[in-house]
């Protein structure tokens, strides 16, 4: 299963109420959303036809997490009928936004990643769904910081054992998605400090030249599930409707974290 044709099931499955993306480039991922949706890029050149209520943002996304209230038009207006027209909380406008799904797949360097992953979640949830883009690369070569293939997906794959590393508490799940497979993560903290906390330690022992170390692990697709297997759980229902009647962390996590372990995690 392609990339595109994953995302466009876990649109389905996961019943998201909107929809953040960073790193937009033609649209290809963006047009599959059909929710509200925020898609942060600094030089994207859409030329697929989008179906949603879309805020594109032409920023990077460091830039765009440093605004003020950045997620302003997920929330939408202080009208209750309006908001409910455009698929909005009716009182959302009041509440704490939080995020349903959110796809990263932007700069593909390690500490952008990361950085993205570190800002997406402080607006995250235990239900939230986050999936970062091309965390299994083929090759050494193309994982390779400096860009000298066609095919590139840097070194975002550290991205997998920092977590599992640094976040515990966390459950991620690497996909065998074509071409450069993903990484879904689950039970996402926006109390959690750790990665803020330790980031200049992260970066002095992640951050190093070409080549790059890949695990052997990695190139071979050892932990992945097949995109399938992921899609076709029993868990997504349950997580929806938990997530919609806003389940704390206390009651709902656990149940998930043991339904993700039949599924088969990357730890």
């Amino acid at each position: 299963m392609k990339r595109h044709e994953f995302l466009r099931e876990l649109h389905k499955v996961s019943a998201n109420r909107n929809y953040l993306e960073i790193g937009v480039n033609d649209g290809r991922s963006l047009t599959l959303s059909r929710v509200p949706s925020i898609a942060i890029d600094p030089a994207f050149k859409v030329v697929s036809e989008l179906r949603c209520d879309v805020h594109l943002v032409k920023a990077t996304s460091d830039d765009f997490f440093a605004r003020d209230n950045p997620l302003q038009h997920l929330k939408g207006g202080r009208h209750p009928l309006r908001n409910l027209r455009r698929g909005r909380s009716p009182i959302g406008y009041w509440r704490r936004t939080t995020l349903d799904l959110s796809f990263i797949d932007g700069m593909h360097l390690f500490e952008f990643a990361l950085r993205d992953f570190m800002n997406v979640e402080k607006y995250s949830d235990w239900g939230s769904v986050i999936v970062l883009d091309d965390m299994l690369p083929r090759s050494i070569d193309e994982a390779a910081r400096d860009r000298h293939t066609n095919a590139w997906t840097g070194d975002v794959y550290k991205i997998t054992e920092v977590l599992a590393r640094y976040r515990p508490d966390l459950v991620t799940v690497q996909v065998d998605t074509a071409p450069t497979g993903q990484l879904v993560v689950f039970g996402a903290d926006p109390d959690n400090r750790v990665l803020h906390d330790k980031y200049d330690e992260i970066m002095a022992e992640y951050k190093i030249p070409d080549p790059q170390k890949v695990p052997e692990a990695i190139l071979e697709r050892a932990g992945a599930v097949r995109p399938e297997t992921l899609l076709e759980a029993g868990f997504w229902r349950p997580l929806a409707q938990a997530r919609n009647r806003g389940l704390p962390r206390a009651v709902g996590w656990e149940p998930l974290r043991k339904a993700l372990q039949q599924v088969g995690v990357s730890r």
